[in-house]
């Protein structure tokens, strides 16, 4: 049954440009991300797609299982995470970048409680996605912290893997209507700790 309308959708649709294509992919990815947020990876596919605004043959061209679709979002997600880290070292002194970053981690992570369970399920049955992705989020982190070292804005002593730990420690925190706040603070105790002692940038 679920094939037969595939197939009618997909007739019925006239063959997109390669732009338009290109459009409706994009646009599938970002209600997606949207609709996982708010129902978990189990929402309904039908729905991303009438919310997309295309048929429902349409998303399963682009995305054969509900599998590949979380994937896709959840890798473009990690990349707008990734890539925050070069902005925002480009634009604040080092300390001051790590620190928005950390904020930045910290509520992306809060977009996901819901889906905890499910993303850990996903990462551990799928070992290239976990490695590729934290390997991404872990660099990305490393770059900020190594900078923040070798100009002296935070102390000398510190390790990208001790921060990590110590933000994993932030996230794996019970579930609570006041997470995200309470996240953000012991971010700012975190970047307290961080700063102290700092002033002797690393020699190269």
């Amino acid at each position: 049954m679920a094939e037969a309308v595939i197939a009618e959708d997909a007739a019925a649709e006239t063959k997109p440009l390669r732009a338009d294509a290109q459009r409706n992919r994009d646009r599938l990815v970002e209600v997606a991300a949207s609709v996982f947020a708010e129902r978990g990876i189990d929402a309904s596919l039908e729905e991303i797609a009438r919310r997309a605004g295309v048929g429902i043959g349409t998303l399963y061209r682009h995305f054969p299982t509900r599998e590949h679709l979380v994937e896709v979002v959840y890798r473009r997600e990690v990349e707008a995470l990734c890539a925050a880290a070069g902005e925002l070292a480009a634009r604040h002194p080092s300390d001051v970048a790590l620190e928005e970053w950390m904020r930045r981690f910290v509520d992306y992570i809060a977009t996901k409680r819901g889906l905890a369970t499910s993303l850990r399920i996903l990462l551990t049955t799928n070992s290239t996605l976990f490695s590729d992705t934290s390997g991404r989020v872990s660099q990305a982190l490393r770059q900020l912290v190594e900078a923040a070292v070798a100009d002296g804005t935070i102390r000398g002593d510190v390790d990208a893997s001790d921060v990590l730990h110590a933000l994993s420690g932030i996230y794996s925190a019970p579930d609570t209507p006041e997470w995200r706040d309470r996240s953000r603070r012991l971010v700012k105790l975190l970047m307290d700790g961080l700063r102290f002692g700092a002033g002797n940038p690393a020699k190269a």
